[in-house]
């Protein structure tokens, strides 16, 4: 998460001063998040055969190439190159991402949306280090802004390594989830599903509209002529508001129930859209982002916690696999899309962007409550 949050940072800005049509500069970005949708489904394949530990560390090898390729793009000043390097970022964060489903699934139902949280705390400190770390180790490498930041990534995949080492997991393949063997229900009727499918929306639409304002904000902020110092805590407050809930969102969830914590992350979001069509001064950046993540937090725990109530044991690879594979099909699709909004439109355009994919959310919660509404009397009847 470290990592991610100094990439927020940075990979726009880079990708600007890198390429020479500055419609792309958020390509880096968008190809490292297109990398982590196509690796998801390999991941939990890979996973099912070796086991999750030895996968996750084989994982954390892939980033350290990735980052040292970015290191040496940016002294080249060789935009294709420094994408190559994104991508491998984006394929570690493909099996990075199944950390959450990893703890989901090793406790009882009825702990799933706190471990998740607190998995996802994790993020605390990703929002302190990864953007302090852009800042500190901007100028380290003379003549090439921020190849030092991705440098420096490399420590923390070293430290990350290291202490999977001490993550007691089954080594052995989990039978249940390689293709031949048996599997559970097929994979076609667990997606229809309505659960499944309002959980997989939430998660894609509010990850995407998070993406979008998210990515495209470093360069709107620059456009504004705001100093990169306060775009990096603009983005630390981001972050923060992403994963500092996840110390009490488990706990709303089994107080309130998922529907009204979904809510209010769809809420916050909206929120986020009108405080950044009010203005363009670094407060309005600076609370709109916090409202983004805090947002983020609500709609992914919950659509997370919403999914692992659809599936069985047997099932949980495949469902696990399709849904990272579609929600982050559509987040690269708006990290990229971040990039042409801005630079042709203008930062309101992408905002007004996000306006669509809010209310289809919305939507799909009002569909969730006639679903609780139509199992509750199910189960009063029986």
């Amino acid at each position: 998460m470290s990592g991610t949050s100094l990439m927020v940072a940075t990979s726009a800005l880079v990708g600007f001063s890198l390429s020479t049509d500055k419609t792309y500069a958020s390509m880096a970005f968008a190809a490292q998040l297109l990398a982590t949708m196509l690796t998801s489904i390999p991941a939990a394949m890979l996973m099912a055969r070796i086991g999750r530990k030895r996968a996750f560390q084989l994982a954390v090898l892939v980033a350290m190439l990735g980052a040292t390729i970015c290191t040496v793009a940016i002294i080249r000043h060789d935009f294709a190159f420094f994408v190559v390097g994104s991508i491998l970022l984006g394929a570690f964060s493909g099996f990075a991402n199944y950390y959450r489903f990893t703890v989901a699934d090793s406790v009882d139902q009825e702990y799933k949306s706190r471990a998740i949280s607190y998995v996802l705390a994790g993020g605390v400190l990703a929002a302190i280090i990864g953007p302090n770390l852009a800042n500190l180790t901007r100028d380290v490498i003379s003549g090439a802004a921020f190849a030092g930041s991705y440098a420096a990534l490399n420590v923390l995949y070293i430290l990350s390594f290291a202490l999977l080492s001490f993550l007691k997991l089954p080594t052995k393949a989990d039978q249940h989830a390689i293709p031949g063997q048996r599997s559970g229900r097929p994979l076609i009727e667990i997606m229809r599903q309505p659960r499944f499918i309002i959980a997989v929306v939430c998660g894609m639409l509010g990850f995407a509209v998070m993406s979008l304002v998210m990515t495209a904000t470093p360069l709107a902020m620059h456009h504004h002529a705001h100093p990169f110092s306060d775009t990096s805590f603009v983005i630390q407050w981001h972050v923060l508001g992403m994963f500092a809930p996840s110390f009490f969102t488990g706990q709303l969830i089994h107080r309130f129930g998922l529907l009204p914590i979904l809510l209010i992350g769809a809420l916050c979001s909206l929120a986020c859209v009108a405080i950044n069509l009010a203005g363009t001064s670094v407060s309005h950046f600076w609370l709109a982002l916090l409202l983004l993540g805090v947002g983020w937090n609500f709609l992914f725990i919950g659509s997370t916690t919403l999914l692992t109530e659809v599936y069985t044991s047997q099932e949980r690879f495949k469902t696990q696999a399709i849904n990272d594979f579609l929600v982050f099909s559509m987040v690269s699709a708006a990290s990229l899309g971040a990039g042409i909004f801005q630079h042709l439109y203008g930062w309101r355009v992408v905002n007004y962007a996000a306006l669509p994919a809010l209310v289809i959310i919305l939507i799909c919660l009002g569909w969730l409550y006639r679903v609780n509404q139509a199992h509750l009397e199910q189960t009063e009847a029986g």
